[in-house]
């Protein structure tokens, strides 16, 4: 399946330039492994398109609602981060 995604400027760039390797997204849509991510480079200040496409290959989802390693107040302090390897 092909999903085509907005997505802004600064973080279009970092992938295009191989510094970012993941989307953090709200699971309102369904994707897997295997399916082709169309991001479409969107500017919010023209709220329009730039023409700059990428297409990247979904190896891994992982979906969840349920984090419960840290309390509340750990949460509402630090929040939270997604890191990814090389």
């Amino acid at each position: 399946m092909r999903i085509e995604k907005k997505v802004l400027p600064q973080s279009f760039q970092k992938i295009l330039d191989g510094d970012k390797k993941y989307e953090l997204r709200l699971a309102d849509w369904d994707c897997q492994a295997g399916d082709v991510l169309v991001l479409k480079e969107w500017n919010p200040k023209t709220e329009d398109y730039t023409g700059r496409i990428l297409e990247k290959e979904i190896t891994y989802v992982e979906k969840t609602k349920d984090v419960k390693f840290w309390s509340d107040k750990e949460v509402e302090k630090y929040g939270y981060q997604i890191i990814s390897f090389k």
